[in-house]
């Protein structure tokens, strides 16, 4: 499974390009699906859902080249609508290969999705939604087999604003007949981002990214080229790295404004932020502040994704921080680890909101990444710990950041990743 050895101590300080987008990049390869033709998606982060999702397409008769940070799909001689259960366990954002498929052939089948375990993380926003595009979704042996004669675009209000329920609808109604408005859609930058290559194809997606969503369905789509959009999580994550050793760090190719709940934050507890359209340069304060109020919610809220790393960063803070999760209820695995490491942390009842003393050191030692974005929140906790930590487990890590060991290195960490 591979571990990552990190030496604490040390301040990181230097510059960095953030890569494209894992939760951007994935809908638009499913989305590649759709134009029967010639795709040409550039800065790929080359993670490992990434690879999966390309797995996927093959399974399904895409060819696919990779060329350094550029991904070709030609889904001209895609012929099967089944996408293959191994892959699909991998992976939560298998889900939204229904969209894509169902588009294309009118028909999807798919095991139920994998990835970190965060809670119970239901689907029934996305059949409850595919259905009213008028498709007949059934489910047996854990499979979910979805046909329609045609999609007809409607209305579909959202009980929750989904980020893959509402990109799931976009790549379905995208071929559908008439328009289709998603009240209550999820506003992520990601979903502007596959707006942006949905119209790049010709189909017609307006208000990406607010709360109100209208696809009017084309008939046929073309070859596109586009380029997926920077990672704010993983710029954030870094920016979580030099906070935490009291360093100095600039990021580049970034976007801004998808940062500022994060960049909100991280001013509160004392760090110092310069904004420009496309970098951000942070230096951390010589102590850092602790929050009294943390609460994750969907965009344009604090990204639960940022979460556990904001969690090991205010477990050195001076004083007493609380952070509320509302997202996902079972995002809290990564808290026994911090705490084998020193930190004081109380989780309610409920599992909801956790109360985090601020101590002097963490102590480094050997803990285990349970998920993706606490497997960083645990290596970022090594960064500044006294010693050296083991996180084991790696695996959840790879799945979002492409060689963090390097890019943390090239910063000034003493990291090193073992198989």
């Amino acid at each position: 499974m591979g571990e990552y050895h990190v030496r604490g101590g040390n301040r990181l300080a230097g510059a960095l390009c953030i890569n494209g987008g894992k939760n951007a990049v994935l809908p638009i390869l499913a989305a590649t699906v759709l134009n029967g033709g010639t795709s040409v998606i550039h800065n790929c982060p080359m993670i490992s859902d990434t690879i999966v999702s390309i797995k996927m397409l093959e399974a399904i008769g895409c060819k696919v080249t990779i060329e350094n940070s550029t991904v070709t799909v030609d889904s001209a001689s895609a012929s099967s609508y089944e996408l293959p259960k191994d892959l699909a366990k991998e992976m939560r954002s298998s889900i939204i290969f229904l969209g894509g498929t169902l588009g294309r052939f009118a028909k999807a089948k798919i095991s139920h999705p994998g990835g970190c375990n965060l809670g119970v993380r239901p689907i029934d926003l996305h059949k409850k939604a595919l259905k009213a595009l008028g498709t007949e979704v059934i489910e047996e042996h854990g499979l979910i087999t979805c046909t329609a004669e045609r999609l007809i675009g409607t209305t579909i209000n959202l009980d929750f604003p989904s980020v893959g329920a509402t990109e799931n609808i976009m790549l379905a109604a995208s071929k559908s007949e008439g328009a289709t408005v998603i009240t209550n859609a999820a506003q992520e930058p990601e979903i502007a981002d596959l707006a942006g290559f949905l119209n790049s194809m010709g189909a017609d997606v307006r208000g990406a990214g607010t709360r109100e969503v209208v696809i009017t369905g084309v008939s046929r789509l073309h070859d596109a080229e586009y380029r997926v959009m920077p990672d704010r999580i993983v710029a954030g994550t870094y920016l979580v790295a030099a906070a935490i050793t009291g360093g100095e760090i600039e990021l580049t190719d970034i976007i801004t404004d998808h940062l500022e709940p994060v960049l909100s934050k991280l001013e509160e507890t004392g760090c110092i932020i310069r904004k420009a359209r496309a970098s951000i340069r942070l230096t951390a304060p010589k102590k850092l502040q602790p929050i009294a109020q943390m609460r994750t919610l969907p965009h344009p809220g604090f990204p639960t994704d940022m979460q556990p790393q904001m969690m090991a960063l205010l477990s050195l803070a001076a004083g007493t921080s609380v952070i509320t999760e509302t997202v996902f209820e079972a995002r809290t695995k990564h808290i026994s680890e911090l705490m084998r490491m020193g930190a004081d942390i109380i989780l309610s009842a409920d599992g909801r909101t956790s109360v985090v003393k601020g101590v002097n050191h963490l102590e480094g030692t050997s803990v285990e990444a349970h998920d993706l974005r606490g497997g960083a929140a645990l290596i970022l906790a090594g960064l500044a710990a006294e010693g050296k930590t083991v996180i084991t487990n790696s695996i959840h890590v790879q799945r979002g950041y492409e060689k963090i060991e390097y890019d943390l290195a090239l910063l000034g960490a003493e990291i090193s990743y073992w198989e």
